[in-house]
């Protein structure tokens, strides 16, 4: 599960471009296949919405659930790698994104009636 917060009505007209960005550097930086992941925007109004100071009405938060086993390198270039890829086909400067990656142990995680530490059949490792 991947969520992207941002005021609506920046987030809105730049939705396409920021999934295939997120999409792309999944699979580029983790070998998960494209549209693998679950990707939810959640666009909110002025008043429900405060950003850091110093950020503008681009500013955006990127959640990226994971099942543990990445290392730390490659997590980071994942991070890197969004920071810009949403800049070059979003518009979205570097200053203006936060990015967090929250990891469960494969057990935590269920899909097509198993957890995830019974799947035998992912296209990707956890384990890079």
């Amino acid at each position: 599960m991947i969520i992207v917060y941002g005021l609506k009505h920046t987030l809105a007209p730049r939705k396409q471009q920021i999934m295939q960005a997120i999409y792309d550097c999944l699979n580029m930086q983790l070998d998960i296949p494209p549209r693998k992941h679950t990707l939810r925007f959640i666009g909110l109004e002025r008043e429900d919405f405060f950003c850091p100071e110093g950020r503008t009405d681009d500013f955006i938060v990127v959640e990226i659930n994971l099942m543990q086993g990445r290392s730390e390198d490659t997590k980071k270039r994942l991070i890197k790698m969004l920071f810009c890829e949403l800049e070059q086909r979003a518009d979205i400067n570097a200053i203006d994104v936060e990015i967090t990656i929250k990891e469960q142990p494969p057990h935590c995680w269920g899909f097509r009636g198993m957890t995830g530490d019974e799947a035998n059949d992912l296209a990707y490792s956890i384990y890079r």
